[in-house]
């Protein structure tokens, strides 16, 4: 396959690896994207995760909690310009989208679109966007949407910069006051600013534990020095790698942000506020939507802002 300028630059703009290191990727890979990022990660030229910010279209998140925070939904719907998207109108529509969203039975967005519009029932969702595009003036999308339920405690929510990220907190608890839903915002905004995976290493499946010890070995093995150890130091070497890893892609295994100690995991904050209220607590999961994640357009990197609010 040839390989192009185009991916020798998308490449380094997602691994940060040098352009020649990125072409001999590529070429060993036969153009397969991902495939080249773990053969750079093999070599040690590139990090774990890709670059943040590969943010592609223009838009909001949104959310919208009922039945006294019970139940609780995000969505996100893009448009063509952050013009549009700090437009009341274009807002406006979001939340109308949100408020339908969190009572739909619908599981993806083919049957949410198939909908009758709650506003104008003459209408589906599908029909009434089509009306938005044509009154707004610009191409929009509702991307994706996902609801969170807690019937034994609450959902929290975090949106930051006016939309630009949206997170929902599930918090199962057997106390409800100001201090625990403050700990609620602090660990969605947590979650907002170091984008974790997971809830917890619990939920991480084996098949990417065993992907990165695979790449981890192959480090080992193309490094000289460390390639003549021990078979059993090796291992530990892997392991504590791993474990590593996983306190940076786990949301309760994380040194919360705002601790005074600057050690203490979110799992043990979550645990003193319990504590100081005589309550159960469990962040049972999360879920985090940043605009135009996943998709390609320019960089921006609103997690930074977050973390730049905690005070981090």
């Amino acid at each position: 396959m040839a390989i192009t300028a185009g991916m020798v630059k998308e490449l380094r703009e997602m691994t940060g690896a040098g352009m020649m290191d990125c072409k001999k990727a590529l070429t060993a890979t036969d153009g397969n994207m991902d495939a080249a990022v773990d053969w750079l990660r093999e070599k040690g030229l590139a990090s774990a995760q890709k670059k943040a910010g590969r943010i592609a279209a223009e838009g909001i998140v949104d959310t919208c909690l009922v039945n006294d925070d019970h139940k609780a939904v995000v969505v996100e719907v893009n448009a063509e310009t952050d013009f549009v998207a700090k437009n009341e109108k274009f807002q406006s529509y979001v939340a109308d989208v949100a408020a339908q969203a969190v009572k739909t039975t619908a599981t993806d967005i083919d049957g949410f679109l198939a909908e009758k519009w709650e506003k104008d029932p003459s209408l589906t969702v599908k029909e009434a966007l089509a009306s938005q595009i044509a009154i707004i003036g610009e191409n929009m999308n509702i991307r994706r949407f996902a609801q969170v339920e807690e019937e034994n405690g609450f959902v929290a929510s975090y949106i930051h910069a006016g939309g630009k990220i949206g997170v929902l907190v599930d918090v199962e608890t057997d106390v409800i006051n100001d201090a625990i839903r403050e700990m609620a915002k602090n660990v969605a905004m947590q979650a907002a600013a170091l984008k974790p995976l997971y809830t917890s290493d619990a939920e991480v499946e084996p098949e990417y534990i065993e992907k990165e010890k695979a790449i981890l070995m192959a480090q080992i093995q193309n490094d000289p020095k460390e390639s003549q150890k021990p078979e059993k130091v090796i291992q530990g070497m892997i392991q504590g790698r791993i474990n590593k890893e996983l306190k940076e892609i786990c949301l309760l295994d994380q040194v919360y942000v705002k601790a005074e100690d600057g050690k203490q995991s979110v799992a043990k904050y979550v645990a003193q506020v319990a504590k100081e209220n005589n309550a159960n607590i469990t962040i049972k999961k999360f879920v985090r939507f940043e605009t135009g994640e996943g998709l390609e357009k320019k960089n921006e990197d609103f997690a930074a802002e977050v973390a730049k609010q905690m005070g981090m």
